[in-house]
C-alpha cells in the first residue's frame, strides 16, 4: 500500500460466530477481495476505480478497515502487500441477512418475502429456485 502507513494490525481474530460488521463501501471492497483472494492494494484500484470513482487513498482506507475489523488479513510479499479474506463471503451474506430481516421486519421471513414478491416481477427460472428451496425446508 502507498499510503505512507503500513495496515493496521487486527487485534484478534473474530470468534466462530462472531463476523464483523461491514459498512457498504467496505463490502464493495470485500466483494473484490473473494472474488480471486489474495490481492494486492493496487488490484482492488484498478477493479473499482471506474466502477466506484473513488481515489486510491479511498479503497487503501477501507482496506486497513477490514484487516483491522478481522475480515481481511494482510501479508506483505516482496513490495506489496496481500489482502486475503478470512471470512466467507456466504457467512457474511447469511448475517447481512439476518441483521436485515431482524431490523425491518422483526425477523421474519414471511412479511418481507410479500412485500418483495408483490413489489418485483419474477422470472420462471426465479419462481421454480424459490419454489425448490421451499420444497426443500419441508
Amino acid at each position: 500500500m502507498k499510503t505512507g502507513k503500513q495496515p493496521t494490525e487486527r487485534k484478534a481474530k473474530p470468534a466462530a460466530r462472531e463476523l464483523p460488521k461491514i459498512s457498504d463501501a467496505e463490502w464493495v471492497v470485500m466483494k473484490v477481495a473473494w472474488e480471486k483472494p489474495p490481492v494486492t492494494a493496487n488490484q482492488v484500484v484498478q477493479a473499482l476505480e471506474h466502477k466506484m470513482h473513488w481515489k486510491p487513498k479511498t479503497i487503501h482506507t477501507l482496506l486497513a478497515r477490514l484487516v483491522q475489523k478481522g475480515a481481511l488479513d494482510c501479508d506483505k510479499s516482496d513490495r506489496e502487500y496481500l489482502f486475503q479474506p478470512s471470512v466467507e463471503a456466504k457467512d457474511c451474506l447469511c448475517a447481512a441477512s439476518r441483521s436485515f430481516l431482524s431490523r425491518f421486519f422483526d425477523g421474519q421471513v414471511a412479511p418481507f418475502l410479500a412485500c418483495f414478491l408483490e413489489h418485483e416481477k419474477l422470472s420462471r427460472k426465479e419462481i421454480e429456485e424459490l419454489r425448490r428451496i421451499l420444497e426443500a425446508k419441508q
